[in-house]
């Protein structure tokens, strides 16, 4: 039998494994260089970006709109090419660390481009190297990072699995908070600017990669399946579980077109023409959005240990219940945005705090529906397609955003003018996820679902007693 350096397959533990807490790290300071980085780009596109010459040359709003648009859907598309590597050719662990080393040189490119040697060699074509770099690196491992976790987990501490993954979302939103306020400050800081914008991303992602190799001993590293994982994939089995799954993943996809609205422009547009004056602050529209990842970091820890437990004393939880409950619960917030706009179409101003408590029932409804979504992805794809069905998973996000553009494309007309006001659109999206809520109660009924998890290494005593178990005796 050959000798590997590392676990291949998950200990033999009741409790968290060993890994958890390089993962914990490395996810947090991942996510923090890259909503921080993102959280810049397209202000720093639009009002610092300089020609070879050392002159402000900053690109038009729509074009500086466009070139994040191609840089996020770079993003969501790539996990397809990560999740290849990973599956059939790596493993994750190797196509994580060697990605993530390409990631951190996307960001020393952009990070650069405030020295005078890359003005001279020209901020657009530095911006155009830096993106495409951090494109094939976050891309590359967002389906390994989330398979990742789940292969750390086997039979013996399985119940631990919503848990971890509960926790490992905590620490993508708390990353992303702490980077979407201090970023733009030190761009718009004189003393700071565009190299410490983008230069303190880039060491954050330097630290995450650390984290990551600072595990290696801990990790589980599961073998790619070669050829197999082809096989497996297109096999009857494989297409068969690929459709069970992207049949839960339509509803998905709906939700994460209705969050869109909330981190985008549609309820900073409506926050606009609220009273905004909130605890003696007058705050910003753009400023109320950061109420989701606040609240995401509350709702985390009082999810897993106070209304799932509660729920589940009366009606017991399964991944796709939970699913449900939180795809009610976003159209039930929509309802509160379309209040809210009928009070403003009346000429009124309604306080800020309505949309807070949008936020509030939606935020909840994200805990239910996507932190559980990364559970119910990881459960039930076969091992060796684990990193492929994460793609699958990431392709909902894209999806969704795309289809509320699709859907703004055709209400807006030639001539400017649009097929439906404020109040029918909203309305419309909080139909439309009612209705989808409910059918996917009645998909949910008859989805006959497997769950997978990698083989745990065996016991001590399982060792011992092997041999008798395949008529032997023991040495």
């Amino acid at each position: 039998m050959a000798k590997h350096k590392y676990l291949t397959s998950p200990p033999n533990l009741t409790g968290m494994p060993p890994g958890v807490p390089y993962i914990i790290g490395n996810e947090a300071a991942e996510r923090f260089s890259y909503y921080g980085m993102k959280s810049v780009l397209t202000v720093f596109m639009a009002h610092y970006i300089l020609n070879q010459s050392g002159v402000l040359a900053s690109m038009s709003p729509n074009e500086a709109y466009m070139y994040t648009h191609y840089f996020v859907m770079g993003v969501y598309a790539l996990p397809v090419l990560g999740a290849i590597i990973a599956d059939g050719l790596v493993g994750k662990y190797w196509t994580i660390l060697s990605l993530s080393i390409v990631y951190c040189l996307g960001n020393l490119t952009l990070a650069c481009m405030a020295t005078s040697w890359g003005i001279a060699i020209g901020q657009r074509t530095m911006l155009a190297m830096g993106l495409t770099l951090i494109c094939l690196g976050a891309g590359g491992i967002k389906p390994c990072v989330s398979a990742n976790v789940g292969d750390q987990f086997g039979e013996s501490n399985k119940h631990l699995l919503s848990k971890m993954f509960g926790w490992f979302y905590f620490s993508i939103n708390a990353g992303s908070f702490i980077s979407s306020i201090l970023c733009p400050w030190l761009l718009a800081n004189p003393k700071y600017g565009p190299g410490w914008a983008f230069g303190i991303p880039g060491i954050t992602m330097v630290i995450a990669t650390l984290f990551f190799w600072g595990g290696r001993n801990k990790f589980v590293h599961v073998p790619p399946g070669g050829l197999g994982y082809l096989r497996e994939t297109f096999s009857k089995e494989g297409l068969i579980t690929l459709a069970r799954i992207a049949m839960v993943y339509v509803f998905i996809l709906v939700f994460w077109g209705l969050w869109g609205m909330s981190n985008g422009v549609e309820w900073t547009l409506q926050a606009e023409k609220m009273n905004l004056h909130w605890l003696g602050m007058d705050l910003i529209a753009a400023q109320v959005q950061t109420a989701n990842p606040i609240l995401i970091l509350i709702f985390i820890p009082l999810v897993n240990y106070v209304i799932y437990p509660a729920i589940d004393k009366v009606f017991p939880l399964t991944p796709l219940r939970k699913i449900g409950i939180g795809l009610f619960l976003t159209g039930l917030s929509f309802v509160v945005i379309v209040w809210i706009q009928g009070q403003i179409d009346l000429g009124l101003k309604p306080s800020i705090n309505w949309q807070l408590l949008a936020y509030v029932i939606l935020t909840l409804g994200e805990a239910m529906v996507s932190i559980t979504g990364l559970e119910f992805s990881y459960t039930q794809s076969p091992n060796t397609m684990k990193s492929s069905v994460m793609a699958l998973w990431l392709l909902t996000v894209a999806s969704g955003e795309g289809f509320v553009g699709l859907f703004n494309s055709w209400v807006l007309n030639p001539d400017g003018t649009r097929k439906l006001n404020d109040y029918q659109y909203f309305t419309f999206f909080t139909i439309f996820m009612f209705a989808a809520a409910v059918v996917f109660v009645v998909v949910a009924c008859f989805y006959k679902g497997r769950t997978y998890l990698q083989t745990q290494q065996p016991t001590l005593d399982e060792i011992a007693t092997e041999p008798i178990l395949h008529g032997g005796t023991p040495s």
